[in-house]
């Protein structure tokens, strides 16, 4: 077990009044046998005139703040102290016909799982579909955790991280061609499994890095700490979702800090909002994320 705490601010600024519309916030991570929550703060500025949680269709937290005025700023912290019991390298118990690939799924789980092998984006041309191909070596008989092992490194050791610093998550082809961020990885790795019949969905949350802890003496630095993180959970029969963060080659969720999981990364975006007001209004966005080991 580990404990950490997190804190996480997200500070907007406009150049002129504006109204805020409705924000849609996923902060709190879920409580599970993996992790269990200590104490949770959220702090917003403005005030909201409302703010009510729910769970949405996947079980993820969420806050919903609506606003009332106007205002030149919008900033919002939240601070959570959680314990963590993530394995580095799991041993995986998966069920025999499951570890070689390809596989079918139990007729029990099908239905559940179908949204999770469905392709998100296009690929007229077969392109994803033959990168794919590549991590099976057009053999019928593939050890399945090696393939997804592969595939997470490939994508580490073959594309550029590129920081982005645009909202959402590009296509993986353009992902193929021009490497991306940590969010685009994992949206490359989810629809390259699933071109394989493996299903995935995209998971956000946080990511410890021994490096930038100050209470650490040193430690090896991580691809996409200090700031949210995004990776990929595959679907394994008798082991159930498994992590792969392809922007480290991770396996497992030791340092992983699930936050939500969703079919589609624009249904796991940390905040989202709007505002009404100049169009030129916005300022640069400020962001800053520590994951601190208690």
């Amino acid at each position: 077990m580990r404990p950490y705490r997190i804190t996480h601010v997200t500070h907007y600024r406009y150049a002129a009044p504006v109204e805020l519309g409705r924000h849609r916030l996923m902060l709190r991570p879920r409580d599970s046998h993996a992790m269990r929550l200590r104490e949770t703060a959220l702090s917003i500025t403005p005030r909201p005139t409302e703010l009510r949680w729910l769970l949405d269709v996947y079980g993820n937290s969420v806050a919903i703040a609506s606003f009332a005025g106007r205002t030149t700023e919008c900033r919002i912290e939240s601070r959570v102290e959680l314990e963590h019991y993530g394995l580095e390298n799991p041993d995986l118990v998966t069920e025999p016909f499951a570890r070689r690939w390809p596989f079918n799924y139990h007729p029990e789980e099908t239905p559940d799982l179908a949204p999770y092998l469905a392709r998100h984006w296009a690929d007229p041309a077969g392109e994803l579909d033959r990168w794919a191909l590549r991590f099976v070596r057009g053999s019928e008989d593939v050890d399945t955790e090696a393939l997804l092992l592969s595939m997470a490194r490939a994508i580490k050791e073959t594309l550029p991280y590129r920081a982005r610093y645009e909202e959402g998550t590009q296509s993986p082809l353009v992902t193929l061609a021009q490497g991306g961020t940590c969010r685009d990885f994992a949206a490359l790795m989810m629809e390259a499994l699933r071109a394989l019949r493996i299903a995935a969905r995209f998971v956000s949350g946080y990511l410890y890095s021994p490096a930038l802890d100050p209470s650490m003496s040193g430690g090896a630095a991580t691809v996409g700490a200090g700031a949210t993180h995004a990776w990929v959970d595959a679907y394994l029969p008798g082991a159930g979702w498994v992590e792969f963060d392809p922007t480290n080659a991770l396996f497992g969720g030791r340092d992983l800090i699930r936050v939500c999981a969703a079919r589609a990364p624009e249904q796991a975006s940390p905040i989202s909002g709007s505002f009404t007001g100049p169009p030129d209004a916005a300022l640069p966005l400020e962001v800053g994320v520590s994951v601190d080991w208690l």
